[in-house]
């Protein structure tokens, strides 16, 4: 059942008992993104899993990027009712955990980032603004197929037509003005001078065939954080949980306390 934290700010859905864990979503993606990774994960912790700000029923933040890590700083200490926590972000949910981790040091035990980065390259940029202006001239229908293929492989694709028909109505339900804030701070993010700020222990994860993150922003984040590991998922693309769910709970399995126990 869903929860309001944060004020009454944050919305999110909880599951299972033990240590908190906190899963963000990615921009392209919303929260569901997670759910045939979360009935595994339930069996050894808490899985608390929030719409992020402007998404679904969580209030907007009139601010900037900082103010999102901010609000989400104040949901997982009100979330987690003072215990100490694992936090796992996706994508945008992934930027949102890391620079909560910078401007928070103290909010979370561990951090898995998959598929993100510190900073995009010029053209990784470019595809943000170029979002964000045809979505104002022609809609978020206009770019659809653009976000579905920045998520998954035209096989994919393919191969789950009931699956991408729920992902592109997903997509559809975003507010639009939420999304080109998003893409405007991430075409302008770089969080690469204040990487030595977190440390925690970092699992940086990336799809080998994420188009949206490539792999050499993942190379770049783990190399410029003081204690990650990397691994790369096979034949994954942006949303491996989503794409080999199996293949994702093995991946981070190592990471997590030995209370985890995978069945």
């Amino acid at each position: 059942m869903d929860q309001l934290f944060a004020g009454g700010t944050v919305n999110a859905a909880q599951f299972g008992d033990g240590p908190p864990l906190f899963l963000f979503h990615s921009l392209l993606s919303d929260r569901a993104s997670f759910h045939a990774i979360v009935p595994r994960l339930a069996q050894s912790f808490r899985v608390c899993v929030p719409e992020l700000p402007g998404f679904g029923q969580s209030r907007a933040v009139p601010g900037d990027f900082a103010d999102v890590a901010d609000r989400m700083a104040g949901f997982v200490k009100d979330a987690a009712g003072g215990k100490q926590a694992i936090v796992l972000g996706n994508g945008y949910g992934g930027f949102v955990a890391l620079q909560m981790a910078i401007r928070h040091p103290d909010i979370a035990t561990k951090l898995i980032l998959a598929d993100c980065g510190a900073a995009f390259s010029e053209p990784g940029r470019e595809a943000f603004r170029n979002m964000a202006a045809a979505s104002k001239a022609k809609g978020l229908a206009a770019i659809t197929d653009v976000a579905m293929r920045r998520l998954f492989s035209p096989e994919f694709q393919a191969q789950h037509p009931d699956l991408m028909r729920d992902r592109r109505e997903a997509f559809l339900k975003t507010d639009p003005e939420v999304f080109r804030a998003a893409c405007d701070a991430l075409a302008g993010l770089d969080l690469r001078p204040e990487l030595a700020q977190v440390k925690a222990p970092v699992l940086v994860l990336v799809g080998e065939y994420d188009e949206a993150t490539p792999p050499p922003m993942s190379h770049e984040l783990a190399a410029g954080l003081p204690n990650a590991r990397l691994l790369v998922i096979p034949g994954c693309a942006h949303v491996p949980q989503l794409q080999s769910p199996e293949v994702f709970l093995d991946a981070i399995g190592d990471f997590l306390p030995a209370s985890y126990a995978p069945t």
